[in-house]
């Protein structure tokens, strides 16, 4: 009888490639992750704001993770395969071979990485034509996207590498290609990152005005001209030898990808409700903000109508959602941030031997320190004195201001354990105050969000998730499985295999409700105080670069 139940269960294969790392998973039919793996990836770091990597190194460890996670389990009972990855940007020359994207004609290194900053002066340029595109990615266009750095690489590498391309993928689309030889690109990425329309295509004027004609020369084959919605069927399926290498089936269905933070959103934003209590129950999704947070953080709400957001990227129309339109606020640098703060500490290796001692990772530790320093005040209210400004990676979401430096204020001669553990809480208390930023700015444009979602790594620290929960007043609802990119990832392949009817029933069906945190409405006062700390310390910010212009 057992034998039997397991029969009626498909299970699909996703593959998420983060910043630092290849995971995949083995999801069940009802959104159950039963299997699941990673391997870090290697980043290059060349000279400041360049960041590489290499599309070998990535597809191995592709294969790698997706080889353990499906020994377990019968190839034959694995449907389809969804891919997501950050929004890096691939080179290959005519014949399918990495291109060189660094002044050291390292071919191996020919991914130029989405936090990569190196074309901040061709994406003043870009903006300053004011073209009517950039109304759709929030008014001005971030240098994270595609267009300036393939600007950067004609100006920068014109022989050895521009005149030599013969297709630039954005990751998600490249590991689709190997998949599956095809080289259609899915939708996400186009709309999100290189100012393709549903509705009207490619705008030939975008792309003449910036100095990139020959995308329309060659009508856009070296970019993309067979689209895919996210989650359709790609070509034949698994091609024999990218079956091999992953250890799955020859034409197991593959997807149309997603980007990394919209797979998120996609594993989160549409599970079932109902009974939780919630604002956001009995009404559309179009309440819920899907927050990922990793390495940076995506805010990602959807609407039924395009809502411009100054700042904000998007409209964006079923570039994650089919039929909804998307806005994505994001925050450059989130657990890079408090990675690079509470590691560069003086007091770190104190944290690092007592972590170690008290078999517990360094967050842990830190939280339960916090508890035990806060006295009879709420954990928060410790960092009155102290405050952070949290772009050390320049403003993505609202004031688009790639500029924008950190800053902390109140910053004392004492340099222990608990000025770490201080300067730790006010980091994430000023990420969390980002959010509230970014939503903020969205619900004066026309958004009614109630509720938040949250997933990726960060969402796995208490003390992030009750701050966010704090300072923005909202429920937050967190996944039953805490890979909710995973999760995406796999939604699409289970729509590629024809399982699910739609993109929405598959959200519905797989995705599913774990914790639920409550804000502390008690709290509300001090944070409304913090949050105007907050907004003057960029004022100050302001302030004194007018005043040292031109020095």
């Amino acid at each position: 009888m057992q034998r039997e139940k397991r029969d009626q269960v498909n299970y699909y294969v996703g593959i998420d490639v983060g910043t630092m790392s290849v995971r995949a998973a083995v999801v069940d039919q009802f959104g159950t992750v039963v299997a699941h793996a990673d391997q870090p990836i290697q980043i290059w770091e060349p000279q400041p704001d360049h960041y590489e990597q290499s599309s070998d190194d990535i597809w191995a460890a592709c294969c790698t993770v997706t080889k353990k996670v499906v020994q377990g389990v019968d190839v034959a009972w694995i449907q389809g395969l969804g891919f997501d990855a950050t929004c890096s940007l691939v080179v290959l020359d005519k014949q399918f071979q990495p291109l060189a994207v660094n002044y050291e004609g390292e071919c191996k290194r020919n991914i130029i990485m989405w936090m990569d900053h190196r074309a901040a002066s061709q994406v003043d340029r870009i903006n300053g034509t004011q073209h009517n595109v950039l109304s759709y990615v929030g008014g001005v266009m971030s240098v994270e996207m595609q267009p300036p750095k393939l600007l950067w690489m004609k100006e920068n590498l014109r022989e050895s590498c521009w005149e030599k391309a013969g297709y630039f993928f954005d990751l998600p689309d490249f590991l689709s290609w190997k998949a599956t030889g095809v080289t259609a690109r899915s939708l996400c990425p186009l709309v999100c990152k290189w100012t393709y329309s549903p509705e009207k295509g490619w705008d030939d004027s975008f792309w003449k005005a910036i100095d990139l004609e020959e995308m329309v020369a060659d009508k856009y084959e070296k970019i993309g001209n067979q689209v895919l919605s996210p989650g359709a069927s790609v070509g034949n399926g698994l091609m024999p030898e990218a079956a091999k290498d992953l250890g799955l089936a020859e034409g197991t269905a593959v997807a149309a990808s997603l980007i990394d933070a919209h797979a998120g959103g996609l594993g989160v934003i549409g599970a079932d409700v109902k009974g939780h209590n919630l604002p956001c129950e009995n009404q559309p999704i179009t309440s819920r903000l899907a927050v990922i947070c990793g390495t940076s953080s995506c805010h990602m709400g959807l609407s039924d109508a395009p809502i411009f957001v100054p700042g904000v990227w998007g409209p964006y129309y079923s570039a994650m959602v089919p039929g909804f339109w998307l806005n994505e606020g994001g925050q450059s640098a989130t657990g890079k941030l408090i990675d690079q703060v509470v590691r560069g500490h003086v007091a770190f290796p104190e944290l690092q031997a007592k972590a170690s001692a008290s078999a517990q990772n360094i967050y842990t530790y830190l939280n339960s320190h916090l508890d035990l320093i806060k006295k009879s005040l709420p954990v928060g209210f410790l960092t009155v004195d102290l405050h952070v400004w949290p772009d050390f990676h320049g403003n993505r979401s609202p004031l688009a201001d790639l500029t924008l430096k950190g800053m902390v204020v109140g910053l004392t001669l004492s340099q222990g354990l608990d000025e770490l553990a201080l300067i730790y809480l006010a980091t994430i208390q000023a990420i969390a105050l980002g959010t509230r930023h970014i939503l903020e700015t969205m619900q004066s444009a026309g958004h009614h969000i109630t509720t938040l979602f949250l997933c990726g790594g960060l969402s796995k620290n208490p003390l992030f998730v009750q701050m966010h929960a704090d300072i923005t007043g909202k429920p937050i609802v967190l996944s039953k499985e805490v890979e909710s990119v995973l999760v995406g990832a796999a939604i699409l392949g289970a729509c590629a295999s024809g399982d699910f009817a739609s993109v929405q029933e598959a959200m519905e069906r797989m995705g599913k409700i774990g914790k639920i945190v409550q804000p502390n409405h008690g709290d509300k006062r001090f944070y409304d105080k913090k949050y105007e700390v907050f907004l003057k310390l960029v004022e100050h910010q302001r302030e004194y670069k007018t005043i040292m212009q031109g020095v």
